[in-house]
């Protein structure tokens, strides 16, 4: 799940990954209303897939992977046709453990973004993530999107939380 709290055009705005299923709450029309992975964040370069897929382990299997100085190379291929990509090469960190690019492609071999996972941030708690994602796209060329986290927090929360009918109320949780 995942709230928007700015810009404040976005404010308030809600989305839920349910397996497959994703859902957009707007504050304004009331009800939450299904999306797919592949849409437009915000109408930026980010899609739904870039914020709410993030088990690459069940969704891709490993198709080659090398070493670099300081770096794993892995190359992914889709296990499926549901997901946003077909394949990606991502950079990892090898002393971190997380990503520090990923280059997106289409079925055709296309490049379709990349994204950067920047500014190493310890937020607390063991949590050790990077604090600034940006991504480009050829396809929207001079344009590119940012995404900075200013805090995290870990939270025990229900699993009812993570329903349909908690979209609406997802900003008291905060």
């Amino acid at each position: 799940m995942a709230l928007f709290l700015s810009p404040a055009s976005e404010k308030g705005r809600a989305t839920l990954r349910l397996g497959d299923n994703m859902w957009l709450y707007i504050p304004n029309v009331g009800k939450p209303i299904r999306i797919t992975s592949l849409q437009s964040v915000v109408g930026g370069v980010f899609n739904n897939a870039d914020i709410l897929r993030l088990d690459y382990g069940t969704e891709y299997q490993t198709a080659a992977i090398a070493e670099e100085e300081g770096h794993f190379l892995l190359d992914l291929k889709a296990k499926t046709g549901a997901v946003a990509y077909d394949r990606l090469k991502m950079r990892v960190d090898k002393k971190a453990m997380v990503p520090t690019d990923i280059a997106c492609y289409a079925a055709s071999g296309m490049l379709i973004k990349t994204l950067y996972f920047r500014e190493m941030k310890d937020f607390g708690n063991g949590i050790r993530r990077p604090a600034l994602i940006e991504t480009d796209s050829p396809l929207y060329k001079g344009y590119k999107s940012v995404m900075i986290y200013a805090q995290i927090a870990k939270k025990e929360l229900a699993d009812e939380v993570f329903t349909l009918n908690s979209l609406p109320r997802i900003e008291e949780l905060r």
